[in-house]
């Protein structure tokens, strides 16, 4: 996936746990744990703006995109 998921590095670095997370934002851990391993298709802004605010982060500290990956088209 051209897409990268750094949800895992931002854990480590609030020193939070995914469950916490997931308690916290209102989605289960099994949602969030799709979304950090990197199998999640799509995320909503809503989520997405969730995560941020309670790990006091920007979207670009999660998501990365990364040239040449399987989806690339060029």
């Amino acid at each position: 996936m051209a897409i990268v998921i750094h949800l895992d590095v931002m854990l480590a670095k609030r020193k939070m746990k995914l469950n916490e997370l997931a308690a916290e934002i209102g989605i289960t851990p099994q949602n969030l744990s799709v979304l950090k391993s990197g199998r999640a298709k799509a995320i909503r802004f809503s989520t997405l703006e969730a995560i941020c605010r309670a790990l006091a982060c920007q979207p670009g500290d999660i998501l990365e995109y990364e040239q040449g990956g399987e989806d690339a088209t060029d």
